[in-house]
């Protein structure tokens, strides 16, 4: 591992490294929203800490942030929340043990903290954590949520309550297509554009709701939290998406 070293962004250098994949501040929007909420969100906790490879520049991540503050629905107070990881934009970079160190980095910070564990919303596929790597570490599966989430744990302290997903419904969105994201996730800008265009061409009402806050993502009717949409009062994509995705699920519909 001498190839890799772990930094903390900050809201001083992050604008420096980028996040996920994105580094240019002056084209991509994506980016910019995501500085301002890291902004926002650092003073609470919110922690980012990224992989640099000498030979291949930003490899990898691990964002976490108190379960107070946590953007997903969940009940998570008193433990420290992994929203996101990801290692390797390159293959030579995968399977080296770059995730599990950065995995420890969080464990031990909440560790220092006195927290009563370490809580990650998991599912198999795009845009989350499969949950093997966490299993390795000791965490265990506490809470499901439709079609395939799960919620995993490390506890330290036995006797505090189990973080668990809190209820969901559409009940109180009304008919039509309905967009959520949020700038926690960098990948609902440019997609959620086409998405709306392809809607307005085929005539469909949309609205499009940008959420502010961790109250509102907490408040979601999908595990993901940060993304979701809803057609008709029914989920029809539990995470980001293509413009051709949509356009295929909507062609079913």
């Amino acid at each position: 591992m001498t190839d890799i070293e772990i930094i903390d962004l900050t809201p001083e250098n992050i604008a420096d490294y980028g996040v996920c994949g994105y580094k240019d501040i002056e084209k991509h929007l994506e980016l910019r929203r995501k500085i301002d909420w890291f902004k926002e969100y650092y003073p609470k906790g919110l922690r980012i800490k990224a992989i640099l490879a000498k030979t291949g520049g930003y490899q990898g991540m691990l964002e976490y942030i108190p379960g107070k503050y946590a953007h997903r629905p969940v009940d998570a107070m008193g433990y420290m929340f992994v929203h996101c990881i990801f290692v390797g934009f390159r293959n030579e970079f995968k399977g080296k043990g770059y995730a599990s160190s950065l995995i420890d980095s969080c464990i031990q910070e909440a560790l220092s903290l006195n927290m009563s564990g370490v809580a990650v919303v998991t599912r198999k596929g795009s845009f989350m954590a499969d949950k093997d790597i966490f299993i390795k570490k000791g965490f265990i599966s506490v809470d499901t949520a439709k079609p395939d989430f799960e919620l995993l744990v490390l506890k330290f302290d036995q006797t505090a309550p189990d973080p668990s997903f809190k209820k969901f419904s559409t009940d109180n969105y009304k008919d039509g297509l309905i967009v959520i994201r949020s700038p926690q996730c960098p990948y609902s800008v440019k997609n959620v554009d086409a998405i709306l265009e392809t809607a307005k061409k085929l005539g469909i009402k949309t609205d499009l709701i940008d959420l502010k806050d961790h109250e509102s993502a907490q408040q979601t009717p999908c595990a993901f939290g940060t993304f979701c949409i809803i057609h008709n009062k029914e989920v029809i994509s539990h995470h980001p998406i293509s413009n051709g995705r949509f356009k295929n699920i909507m062609a079913k519909r």
